[in-house]
Formats: structure tokens, sequence, C-alpha cells
């Protein structure tokens, strides 16, 4: 029995672009080769590259606009670094979200000046800043869209002349947004948009180019613009299933229908989080992800009961990060309703049990 995937990444995946992507590995569109074994500069993998950086563009709205999408390899935490090498020459703002906006700035500050402008710390990062003032002589601001380990998501982001980063690993294509907004986009494959080994950048090519530092190849946005994402063999695998699941939203409605998906399944798990006395939400409601619900159990002794009954149920993943202790759902695009049903369902037994 396939199990409820609520596991916060490596994430869900669509059924489809599993068993397009299982038959690739065994042969690709019938060329006699399979996909992890073709040349990734063959005709065939310079296509797929070349979708995957198309559709990426388009889904977000951004074609034609001056941006470049690229598929670079080491996760959301290469790019901690590679923003700041690219981007920072004096100094350089962070919203400091959690876990992973920690990480962004203490990389960020090999290179020059930090200004922590906002934080959530002093609660453990259960709500998002708001209100805050943005120095005027930033070389960027950074933010994270969304915080998997707290399930806190930004719902408002800042007007500012400052040009934007942002973090979006685990929200990527999962709701509408003016992306034009942000100056540099990444995000990790393996939360919204396919398996662990690809990184999409997306930049807008004016922002390149202003740092007074030298850069070496690897890390400089402008040299794997100029390569098309094939500056070094890239993670060809990740590639064609990002490029999978892309498809798959297009066809699907694009980022307009997954929105209204993903927030039928927020609203049907956040109601029995309210309505239910045997659970508590830990985010501020205000600032409530839609990708990860984080919730605990009012009274521990109901807990192996309320463990063993998603065991039984074929609920997998669904531990909260051991910093916050509790659950955590994730809810990534590919996640089905039926999922979160049967979790609330659960979650509904567990309150006559209780």
């Amino acid at each position: 029995m396939k199990k409820h995937n609520f596991s916060a990444g490596p994430c869900i995946l669509p059924a489809e672009v599993m068993q397009k992507a299982s038959q690739a590995v065994l042969e690709l569109d019938g060329i006699g080769l399979s996909l992890i074994e073709i040349s990734h500069r063959s005709k065939e993998f310079v296509a797929i590259m070349e979708n995957a950086r198309s559709l990426a563009l388009e889904l977000l709205g951004l074609e034609g606009k001056g941006y470049q999408a690229l598929f670079l390899q080491g996760g959301a935490s290469m790019q901690f670094l590679m923003t700041a090498f690219n981007l920072l020459d004096k100094k350089a703002g962070y919203v400091n979200t959690g876990t992973w906006s920690q990480k962004a700035i203490k990389e960020a500050r090999l290179f020059g000046d930090i200004v922590e402008v906002a934080s959530s710390q002093e609660d453990n990062f259960k709500h998002i800043p708001k209100g805050y003032a943005i120095p005027s002589d930033l070389d960027y601001l950074h933010l994270t869209s969304n915080n998997t380990i707290y399930g806190t998501q930004i719902k408002e982001f800042p007007k500012t002349d400052v040009p934007l980063v942002c973090d979006m690993s685990s929200d990527i294509f999962s709701r509408q947004l003016d992306f034009s907004q942000f100056d540099l986009i990444y995000a990790g494959a393996q939360k919204n948009m396919g398996p662990a080994g690809a990184t999409l950048v997306v930049v807008k090519e004016d922002i390149l180019g202003k740092v007074s530092r030298k850069i070496p190849s690897m890390m400089d946005y402008s040299v794997h613009v100029a390569k098309e994402s094939m500056f070094n063999t890239p993670p060809v695998f990740a590639v064609y299933v990002s490029m999978l699941t892309m498809q798959w939203l297009k066809d699907l409605g694009g980022i307009a229908a997954i929105e209204e998906i993903n927030e039928r399944k927020a609203n049907l798990i956040y109601s029995e989080i309210e309505l239910n006395p045997v659970f508590y939400g830990i985010a501020a409601k205000e600032d409530r992800s839609t990708m990860n619900a984080t919730f605990n159990i009012t009274d521990d002794e109901l807990k192996d009961i309320f463990d063993d009954m998603c065991k039984e149920a074929g609920i997998s993943g669904i531990n909260g990060h051991r910093s916050v202790g509790g659950y955590r759902a994730s809810m990534y695009n590919a996640l089905p309703m039926e999922s979160v049903g049967a979790l609330v369902d659960i979650m509904s037994e567990l309150e006559k049990k209780g």
C-alpha cells in the first residue's frame, strides 16, 4: 500500500511523474539508452535542460523580463554562499525567521557586513516579523519565504527599492506571487519540485557583475548563465524529474490551479487543529504555512495511541523537527487531498478516544 507521505523533504512527487521517470531510467524516449547514462551534451539532454529552464520562467511569469533560470547543485546551502559571493559588496540585510535564515546569515558574514533587520527568534520563530525598517544602503535584502521547521510563511513581502533575494525552497510554485518583485530566487528541488540533487536559481541578469571581488567560476552566476546551466555536468536525473513535475503543474493549470488546491488542503487540517481539543497549533495563526502545518497534542498520554493510529493508517513523515517537537504535516503540491483527509480522520477519531 502506498503510504500517505507527509515528509518535509525529499518531497512527494506526482504519480505520473514517478512513472515517467522510472521508465526513463530504463530507457529515455525510445533511444535505446537510459536517462542516467546519456551524455549531458547529447541533444536529448540539452533539450531537457532547455525545457526545464523555460518552464520555470513560464510558471513564474518571468519570461521576457530579463531573468535567467539555472539548475545548479549543492542545494539551498550552496546558495547561502553563492548569493553573498555574487551580490554582497559591502552590506546586506537578512530577516531571521528560523534555522535556514540563520545558516544563510552565517555564510554571508564571510563576505561583508550583515544587518539582521528583523527576527522572530525571541519566541522560537513562531511568527513572521512585520513592519520592520529596511536600510536603503543594502546591497540586497534576504528573505526565507517558508519555514519548514516552524510552520510559518511570509504572506506579504516588503515593498522596497533594495534588491530582494528569497529562499523559496519549500514553497516554490505553490502560490501566486508577483515574482518580478524578486531579483533572485533560489529553491532546492527536493521540497516541492523534484528529487534531491538540483537547485533552481532564477536571477535577474542586471544585478550581476557589481561586486568588486573575483568570483571562482563554479560560484559565479554569470558563468552559469553564459553556459546555460551546462558549465559542468548537471544533475541529469534531478533536472529531468523537475522538468516532468513542472510540466505536470502546467498541465494542471499552473500556479493558480495548485494554489487553490493547496489552500483547501491547509484549510482542512487547520480547521481540525482549531476545532479538536486534543491538538493545538504551534505557529501564529496569521503566519501559518500552507505547506507545513505544525501542531502538537494536548495530552502526552494520547501520543502513543495517535502514533499507532497513524502507522496503521499508512500516514508517514509527520514527526515534528527535533527543535520544535510535536508533529508536522508537509502538504506539498503533489500531496493529494485524500492524504490530508486520512490524517484529519485519525485526528478526529482520537478526539473520540480521548
